[in-house]
């Protein structure tokens, strides 16, 4: 089962292995810019980032749910990213990296919420605990690691 949960100290380890060296496979950020970017979903699932569900969500967010999360296919290189997590920046590596695993270790500590998701609506923990998995699996495997 795909699960940040049970696959955190992975994703650290995978994290760890990150260097402001390391390159893009796909996409436009640098490796700053990336780790900084994967916080942002993590800030909205701690309730640290409130968005408000949009008029787009409303109408494609249960079928993109459905495609995105409830399948165990990972996500599509380039993706289309929502403008607010969207990081064009220059970013301090180390402190975006660090950060990153804190946010992680947060998730993991406080467990998946079950609450509405800005873009995808009405969550359970589960549907929670796939997204940020999948999620952060994506751009480590953008950046080789």
């Amino acid at each position: 089962m795909i699960s940040l949960i049970a696959d955190h100290e992975r994703v650290l380890q995978r994290i760890d292995a990150l260097t402001p060296e390391s390159e893009a496979q796909w996409g436009k950020m640098n490796v700053a810019q990336m780790i900084a970017h994967c916080r942002k979903p993590l800030h909205v699932a701690l309730g640290k980032l409130e968005l408000k569900r949009g008029l787009i969500g409303f109408v494609f967010g249960r079928m993109a749910k459905r495609k995105f999360i409830d399948s165990d296919q990972p996500f599509n290189q380039n993706s289309p990213t929502d403008p607010k997590f969207r990081v064009a920046d220059a970013r301090e590596f180390e402190n975006e990296r660090a950060g990153l695993a804190d946010e992680v270790r947060a998730f993991v500590a406080a467990g998946p919420p079950s609450k509405t998701h800005p873009f995808f609506g009405p969550m359970d923990g589960t549907a929670w605990d796939r997204l940020m998995w999948k999620h952060l699996d994506h751009h480590l495997r953008q950046f080789g690691v």
